[in-house]
């Protein structure tokens, strides 16, 4: 093992893995709120993807065929500046094929991560890679600070020259907790029969004050409507897109007052795992996956389903003038359907189309839905522009 320290209180410590099978770093920065930490890195495992709670740290797992270089950045909270350490994935200690990975201990739960990819800036042939991004986990269950995507990410037309280095405004995932307390509560498991499904949008069934609701536009909103739904006769709930989305990039601005207008609907998800941060209360970080599930255990107490919208026919990150988020600057090449141009094939109408019949793509597909079915609850799916699953 070895030992190292941060020595200057301003700045953040920088880890890489070269010829080290384990390090212990002893950081001490800016944002760090427990003054000197020890962080112990080791190389981890390749699967599962995404953050897993290990007995021994936090285990992660991300994907990039076509990177040189991964960089995993720890935050102290998702709206610091700069990250208290910076990992980099070395391809020999932290590689696995195509999965880079890291098993880090002395984390704390509702701390935040991003990453950060370097290869080389090919678009002819797919690759559009720019160590300046910072990149959401495409596996993470939570994503925080996510206001910060009404001013930012700017059209990735061509690599920067001078890379940022502080990430004030940028959204990113949270090591949350999965444990919840359903309470013995099963599935209704209703037949077709007897199936009644009513369609709404988390926002708009109780954002307006009609709606006399505490948690108007939430999760905790819905459950005060399920004695309404159960005096229509309703036996399942189908709800409009409720994962991760860019509400303010690239929405109209109001003609009128100039105003900054938000995207409703939801179908241009960012995070296929992670339930949508503002359809929560934001008491604390990371509080949308709990109270999404006290929502589907109510739902579930009062013998009504639960069906989840699911749009993978294409990403928030639209076109060449798009913002980037993370599978671009993952490997857009693995994820995307190109042309011989490196220009994206767009059957969607959304300026871009999900590679889903690449095995990465379809196992990342079928890994998200296992996951709103086992962990939490959903009892099934509908599947928007479903024909672009086939392609």
């Amino acid at each position: 093992m070895t030992i190292a320290q941060a020595t200057r209180p301003q700045e953040s410590f920088h880890y890489s893995a070269r010829s080290r099978e384990r390090t212990i770093v002893e950081a001490t920065a800016a944002n760090n709120l427990d003054g000197s930490r020890k962080t112990l890195i080791a190389p981890g495992y390749a699967l599962p993807l995404g953050v897993r709670d290990c007995c021994d740290g936090f285990n992660f797992a991300v994907f990039s065929r076509h990177a040189e270089r991964i960089e995993l950045l720890l935050f102290d909270r998702p709206n610091c500046a700069e990250p208290f350490l910076t990992v980099e994935l070395d391809s020999v200690r932290h590689r696995s094929g195509d999965i880079w990975h890291a098993l880090i201990q002395g984390l704390k739960w509702d701390q935040a991560y991003a990453y950060r990819a370097y290869g080389p800036w090919d678009p002819l042939h797919g690759m559009r890679f720019d160590g300046s991004c910072l990149l959401l986990d495409p596996h993470a269950l939570a994503v925080a600070n996510t206001a910060a995507w009404r001013n930012e990410v700017p059209p990735l037309l061509r690599p920067r020259e001078n890379p940022v280095q502080r990430f004030p405004s940028a959204a990113k995932g949270l090591l949350a907790r999965r444990f919840f307390d359903w309470q013995g509560i099963a599935r209704p498991r209703r037949s077709w029969s007897e199936t009644v499904i009513y369609e709404t949008h988390i926002r708009g069934l109780t954002i307006h004050p009609s709606s006399a609701t505490e948690h108007p536009g939430t999760f905790l909103g819905l459950i005060e409507k399920i004695p309404y739904l159960k005096d229509l006769g309703v036996t399942a709930v189908e709800l409009m897109p409720v994962q991760e989305f860019a509400e303010r990039d690239g929405a109209p601005t109001n003609p009128i007052s100039g105003e900054s207008l938000r995207n409703y609907w939801g179908y241009n998800t960012v995070a296929f795992f992670a339930p949508k941060e503002t359809y929560s209360t934001q008491a604390a970080p990371g509080c949308q996956i709990d109270e999404f599930k006290l929502m589907v255990r109510e739902l579930h107490r009062a013998g009504i389903e639960i069906i989840l919208d699911m749009a993978f026919n294409h990403t928030a990150e639209g076109g060449v003038d798009g913002s980037t988020f993370n599978f671009r600057g993952l490997d857009d090449s693995i994820y995307y359907l190109l042309d011989d141009q490196g220009q994206y094939l767009d059957f969607t109408g959304c300026k871009n189309t999900l590679n889903c019949g690449h095995p990465v793509v379809r196992d990342y597909i079928i890994d998200c839905l296992r996951y709103w079915t086992t962990e939490m609850h959903v009892d099934g799916f509908r599947f928007d522009l479903a024909s672009v699953l086939g392609r």
